[in-house]
């Protein structure tokens, strides 16, 4: 028996088998945001071992998730359909751990690829008010940015700028208050934890499409209009 297999007949066991090496989950957050040379892989994974990137790397594509292929004189990573499956499962986990978190540890920064995932899990909490038109919203965090569409009721997050946003909104401390109803749009502003571009008036908009839960230590929800 392998040294990934549990040894039982199981689809979670079979799972776990094949995600729960380490890294796993990011390489494939990180790939569901579109191909990726080995080197974009690197930089938005900051402290992966390189050998243990190539590992995974192989893994993944003898599981039938990864493929790759030349691009001129480049390799680009892509991630297959059957990885494609696993989206609303990694939004699920990533909606999970995002209700216990706070503020950033201590070297923790946010990555391209991590704003893109926040932001597509935090869509699937939230739901745009039915009069909603279609908007396009831009989110900066440090150095990372993602773009936000908001179409027919769906919404796509990619990774990257939009030349003509609705509503840039520039996260601060505190931005995940406000996506988790802690504070309001106003109190968001005045407090800093947003900095705005664009029809400031859409804050309410973003905030309720984009939605993420908020729990104390051991998960029970908190009251959100302490």
């Amino acid at each position: 028996m392998g040294k990934r297999e549990y040894g039982q007949f199981c689809g979670l066991a079979r799972a776990a088998e094949v995600l729960g090496q380490r890294w796993t989950l990011l390489i494939l957050r990180d790939l569901l945001t579109g191909p990726r040379r080995y080197s974009d892989l690197t930089a938005g994974l900051p402290g992966i071992p390189s050998n243990i990137l190539a590992t995974r790397l192989k893994e993944l594509e003898g599981d039938g998730l990864v493929t790759r292929e030349l691009r001129g004189r480049s390799v680009l990573y892509r991630g297959t359909p059957r990885a494609e499956e696993l989206a609303p499962a990694l939004d699920a986990l990533g909606r999970w751990g995002a209700a216990a978190m706070r503020e950033p540890r201590e070297g923790e920064v946010v990555t391209e690829g991590s704003l893109v995932a926040g932001l597509r899990a935090a869509a699937s909490g939230g739901k745009a008010p039915p009069e909603t038109r279609s908007r396009v919203y831009v989110v900066r965090a440090g150095e990372a940015a993602a773009c936000a569409i908001v179409r027919d009721g769906v919404v796509t997050v990619e990774a990257g700028e939009h030349p003509e946003p609705d509503l840039t909104v520039v996260a601060g401390p505190g931005f995940r208050d406000l996506l988790a109803g802690v504070i309001d749009p106003a109190m968001a502003v005045e407090s800093g934890a947003v900095t705005l571009d664009g029809d400031a008036a859409l804050l309410s908009e973003f905030s309720a499409t984009f939605r993420i839960p908020y729990s104390d230590a051991v998960g029970e929800p908190m009251n959100s209009s302490r």
